[in-house]
């Protein structure tokens, strides 16, 4: 019966009486059931093929050369990326190493290390400094400093202050202008700062006025970026790293030359600090004695209270001489100035212990730093004028306006208590 049905209501096409007899054997479900009427068991459906054709044989020709120039192309990379690999474990090259900050002491010698390294300064790009080289070449002599003091600005210089009346501002540190005017003498001074242009030039601006003693300013793009921290990397400072002294308050900024840093507490704020001034005497004798290379001194001094050491030796080497002096002349100090004055012996007065090299130069820097001064105070008028052009001719406003809360250049005292910058 249901093979008749199925016979009528089909569309007039002829099938093959082998069909016919394999579709009256399939199982079918009662009228009285709930399951649909018909119910075709898997194991029919996996005896008997639909005849649709494979996607694969229906690729048309366009297809099958895209698909092979892309297995081409692959193999192709895949063989040139092997040559590459190949290619990066040669030898290093002089410009190469130079290019690099190496030399063949501490560059990688082995193949898989040349080819580490240079695989890895292909993604290392954007975590380097803007330039090769952040600073120009040193002027000839006279007009050079034999040594090249780099300085942070956060904490170390200036600091951040809030009050209920005024909100937050920038402090200068106490004695700021006083370090910066005199210990220029002795090297060439360098802002190096973590903070962008935008932000850490007008503190600058008014930290030297006149640009008479920060030579170079370096900004965040300057830094490098290693394992996510910001690094000054001093290879890239184009100076000996034997002349280099980098002040800092962070030692992950220095982390990469930690033998040419120095690590001072952070300036808080307290008006009566005397850490940056306590400096003075210690970056002072090296630049009057000019050693051959800073990084042993430095090291010596690591983990140490520089300002109270480098004390203790001065007043040793003070004592020494004086020592060595008196025991030269004993004749020049038997007769006190003391037993002079009662008549107790005719003798010729007491003769002082000259100063020592050290004090000598002191002295001369000392002077010189005044004189300078002088001169400034003496020239304001005119200076004012230059800024005022460079103003107009940048576009900019009255720099009168822009830091009249300054403190002047030289007008501060070395235990001058912080001033708002």
């Amino acid at each position: 019966m249901l093979a008749a049905a199925l016979a009528r209501n089909a569309p007039r096409r002829a099938l093959p009486p082998s069909r016919w007899r394999t579709l009256s054997q399939l199982p079918f479900q009662s009228p009285n059931s709930n399951l649909p009427s018909l119910d075709f068991s898997p194991e029919v459906q996996e005896e008997h093929t639909t005849g649709a054709k494979s996607s694969k044989d229906s690729l048309s020709s366009v297809e099958i050369k895209r698909r092979r120039l892309g297995r081409i192309s692959l193999a192709v990379l895949t063989i040139g990326f092997g040559i590459n690999v190949v290619y990066m474990g040669r030898d290093w090259e002089e410009s190469e190493l130079k290019a690099k900050k190496l030399t063949l002491e501490n560059a990688p010698a082995t193949r898989f290390g040349r080819t580490k390294e240079r695989f890895t300064d292909m993604f290392d790009y954007f975590n380097k400094p803007a330039w090769p080289e952040l600073l120009p070449p040193p002027p000839p002599a006279p007009h050079s400093k034999p040594y090249t003091l780099l300085i942070s600005i956060d904490d170390l210089l200036v600091t951040s202050t809030w009050d209920r009346q005024h909100g937050w501002r920038t402090a200068k540190r106490p004695g700021v202008d006083y370090f910066l005017a005199y210990i220029s003498q002795f090297y060439e001074v360098v802002v190096f700062t973590t903070q962008n242009f935008y932000t850490a030039a007008p503190i600058l601006d008014k930290l030297d006025r006149y640009n008479f003693y920060i030579s170079h300013r370096l900004y965040r793009e300057a830094t490098r970026s290693i394992n996510g921290k910001i690094v000054k990397d001093l290879s890239y400072l184009n100076r000996p790293l034997n002349t280099v002294i980098l002040l800092d308050t962070n030692p992950e900024h220095v982390s990469t030359h930690p033998e040419n840093a120095i690590i001072i507490p952070k300036w808080k704020g307290n008006p009566d600090d005397k850490g940056l001034i306590a400096m003075i005497p210690f970056l002072e004798s090296i630049g009057i004695y000019k050693p051959q290379d800073v990084r042993p001194i430095l090291t010596a001094y690591q983990g140490k209270d520089i300002p109270v050491e480098y004390a203790k030796k001065e007043a040793e080497a003070k004592a020494l001489h004086a020592e060595k002096w008196t025991k030269d002349r004993p004749q020049g100090l038997a007769t006190s100035s003391f037993s002079s004055m009662l008549g107790l012996s005719p003798g010729t007065p007491r003769r002082q212990i000259p100063l020592t090299y050290l004090e000598q130069k002191r002295l001369e820097a000392q002077q010189q730093y005044q004189e300078e001064q002088k001169y400034i105070n003496q020239n304001k008028d005119y200076l004012e004028g230059l800024l005022k052009k460079r103003a107009g001719d940048d576009g900019g406003g009255d720099p009168k306006k822009t830091s009249e809360d300054s403190t002047q250049a030289g007008k501060e005292d070395p235990g001058q208590s912080g001033a708002k910058a």
